[in-house]
């Protein structure tokens, strides 16, 4: 599924989802879209002779969802057609860097090369720093986004943040909904780009500062020398003798001695020598060739490559309830859920419960395989190996289901919950039924404190849970679809 369709699959999902009292998609609409986008979904695979497909599906009926917006809401084709925020931005910002960097000469003295050049030393210096700050952040595992960089990813994710008047409020919640899904969702792929965008304006800026100075020697005598307030001529030396060994020792270029150094200074009241400057112009040059140009290139090609890869095969999983019901409602082969029930006993009230929650999770055809409880304290490696052992290709999803009057226990629950996590290859989903404890403490303030409590525990070992009461199951969907 490449970034276009995920795009659109996660809009119609969020006003969907949000639009949960059917007041901009009627139950009749949503099973329109259903049948139409089958038919259409057979025939776009009967072209291609291959089968149908749910990405086929999803294609189909996210257009026909989007097209039927479209047509009741005309300020909604407006937001549906939004380019992406910041698109420019991708070939403005290089642009401008290298007009920036072509202009460097202008706030430099442009008769002379000094050898301690307070621009050309801060390109060099920063890009150093650049450098070693990716390589610190590499080395920090769980280092996130600083703050700067995660406003630029969501103005390149969802671009302005104003919404079109003249729309309802159900339809503005979920084009919301939306910019939220989608601003987490394509954060991998808008931060590639952005880094792509970056790391080439640097490479250009520091281009275009070598092509200054190269214009600037083509029409004028260019005189060498340097001056310093706190360093003498050794100093100088070993500052440029460090500088400027990449571009000697790669290239082959003249170097200098400590005589040369010293012969270049100015002189009180004494002119910029008018020698040697195409020299040091090379050196110069080659070292911001070599420390500048050619790294941030590199940097460049690599997320130019993850951005083309994340946008042709675009991570959406499509393993949620949503896509499931869907899939469903597509004809697929009906989801099974396998509930595997954790120190508590599942009787036949709840058994019933659990069917409901398997169609909600996996479509009106889900079916339920419900495993025999786990013991308490039981080895979760050596129960998940035979519950697992050989997989069963026809498991959708595997249900850990714990009882809310439980309390959480880290060396019971939670290795069990981050073993499972760690080994079913099925998608894992925990289950925590509240039935139990809530008709036996009447203070919904307690339910809700444990439910809390719960919730941080589960999502702390690797999974977030869903609330069910299973003497009380949601109601199935009224239509067919979503």
């Amino acid at each position: 599924m490449n970034e276009e369709l995920a795009r659109s699959v996660v809009l119609v999902r969020a006003i969907e989802t949000t639009d949960q009292k059917r007041e901009i998609l009627s139950d009749d609409d949503r099973r329109y879209a259903n049948r139409t986008a089958r038919e259409l979904a057979q025939w776009q695979a009967s072209e291609t002779k291959g089968p149908a497909t749910s990405e086929h599906f999803l294609q189909q009926r996210s257009e026909q969802v989007i097209k039927k917006l479209s047509q009741r809401h005309p300020a909604f084709a407006a937001f549906a057609k939004r380019a992406p925020g910041l698109h420019a931005t991708a070939w403005l910002l290089p642009l401008l860097a290298l007009v920036l960097g072509g202009a460097l000469d202008r706030i430099t003295d442009p008769h002379r090369v000094d050898l301690l050049s307070a621009p050309l030393l801060a390109i060099v210096g920063w890009n150093l720093l650049v450098y070693l700050v990716m390589l610190v952040w590499l080395c920090i595992p769980k280092a996130g986004t600083t703050r700067v960089r995660a406003a630029w990813i969501r103005h390149l994710s969802v671009g302005k943040g104003a919404m079109p008047r003249k729309m309802p409020h159900a339809l503005s919640s979920g084009l919301y909904a939306f910019m939220a899904d989608w601003a987490l969702l394509s954060a991998r792929l808008n931060g590639a780009r952005l880094s792509r965008t970056m790391h080439l304006s640097a490479a250009l800026f520091a281009v275009g500062a070598l092509a200054s100075l190269y214009a600037r020697g083509m029409l004028s005598q260019y005189g060498a020398g340097w001056e310093s307030t706190f360093l003498n001529a050794a100093q100088v030396h070993d500052v440029l003798a460090i500088l400027f060994w990449p571009a000697i020792t790669v290239f082959g270029l003249q170097g200098f001695t400590l005589a040369d150094v010293q012969a270049l200074h100015f002189a009180a009241g004494r002119p910029a020598a008018a020698v040697d400057g195409a020299r040091w112009v090379h050196l110069y040059a080659a070292t911001l060739l070599l420390l500048v140009v050619l790294p941030r290139l590199v940097f460049a090609g690599f997320a130019a490559a993850r951005a083309a890869m994340l946008k042709r095969r675009f991570p959406l999983d499509l393993d949620q309830p949503y896509f499931r019901q869907l899939n469903d409602a597509a004809g697929g082969e009906a989801g099974m859920l396998r509930v595997l029930p954790y120190s508590f006993t599942v009787d036949e009230a709840r058994s019933r419960g659990l069917e409901a929650v398997a169609a909600q999770l996996l479509g009106e055809r889900a079916r339920v395989r419900l495993l025999p409880p786990v013991a308490y304290g039981a080895d979760p490696a050596a129960i998940l190996r035979t519950i697992d052992h050989p997989r069963d290709p026809g498991v959708t999803s595997t249900a850990l289901l714990f009882s809310l009057a439980a309390t959480p226990e880290k060396e019971a629950h939670g290795a069990f919950i981050a073993q499972a996590a760690g080994t079913l290859a099925q998608r894992v989903v925990v289950l925590l039924d509240e039935s139990a404890f809530s008709s036996r403490t009447p203070d919904p303030q307690r339910v809700r404190d444990r439910v809390e409590l719960w919730r941080e525990f589960c999502v702390f070992h690797g999974a977030e849970p869903t609330i069910v009461n299973l003497l009380a199951p949601p109601a199935p969907a009224k239509g067919e679809g979503a």
